[in-house]
């Protein structure tokens, strides 16, 4: 076993993160500038275009919002600017100095920390709705991340969590042409079934699984690949019904009840 190996997972996750800082590869802006937090905002979105469908911003006013894995703070943002009392955590120092900057220049309120997912710094029952998007697969004990969000959750609060589904267009793409996937090294990466993934939210009342993320024009590969994913691929899967795609999509999105 190597030194690198030998160290604790979590220690290797926080230092991954704290230098890999997820999306920040498609700006040319300063870090922490206006015009790139705008420019994540814009990619976010673009690429995440169904969280504006399955994520009521506006309803969430007045509400307490917890965003684990808060990342730059661009979601955490969006629920704080629609009036709720939002709170973030990351492991990663770097994201919640730069979530820190991302809320300031936007002038809304946030409360911020550094803190492990798996070890939330919350008693029970503090929030309303909790958002852990993209967090599950990267973390040391995913069912400890996820008992802890139902944790801090009121009885009748939701969650919104997702991860990577391994029977996805995008997984089976990459394979195929040979193209590592965004974070291919860090310390943790799962993909999950719909199967898998259910089994680790059986502690909440009601679950609703969704199947979306489907192909949208790359901005970060290049060259003939890139052109040819854009310019062909991306209008050839999306013609095809829903009905023979939609357990396809790369991402799996759990609302959970508790």
């Amino acid at each position: 076993m190597t030194t690198e190996a030998k160290r604790p997972l979590n220690a290797r996750i926080r230092e991954y993160w704290d230098a890999h800082v997820h999306d920040v590869a498609i700006t040319r802006h300063p870090a922490g500038s206006e015009g790139f937090f705008a420019d994540l905002d814009a990619y976010h979105f673009e690429k995440l275009h169904h969280l504006l469908r399955l994520v009521d911003f506006e309803s969430l006013r007045g509400q307490r919002v917890l965003d684990v894995g808060c990342g730059p703070g661009v979601d955490l943002a969006r629920f704080a600017a629609a009036g709720a009392r939002v709170t973030g955590v990351d492991a990663s120092r770097t994201a919640v100095a730069l979530a820190r900057r991302n809320v300031r220049q936007r002038h809304v309120p946030a409360s911020l920390a550094v803190a492990d997912g798996e070890a939330l710094p919350f008693p029970p029952a503090s929030f309303d709705y909790v958002f852990a998007h993209g967090v599950v697969q990267y973390a040391a004990d995913p069912q400890r991340l996820v008992d802890e969000v139902r944790r801090v959750l009121v009885d009748g609060g939701l969650a919104f969590l997702q991860v990577y589904n391994r029977r996805s267009w995008l997984h089976a793409l990459s394979k195929l042409m040979k193209v590592d996937l965004e974070h291919e090294d860090a310390p943790v990466l799962r993909r999950y079934t719909h199967a898998e993934f259910g089994g680790l939210l059986k502690g909440f009342r009601d679950v609703r699984l969704i199947t979306e993320r489907f192909p949208v024009r790359t901005r970060l590969h290049k060259g003939w690949k890139g052109a040819l994913f854009n310019s062909v691929f991306v209008g050839a899967f999306n013609a095809l019904p829903r009905r023979w795609t939609g357990r396809l999509g790369w991402h799996l999105i759990a609302i959970c009840r508790k």
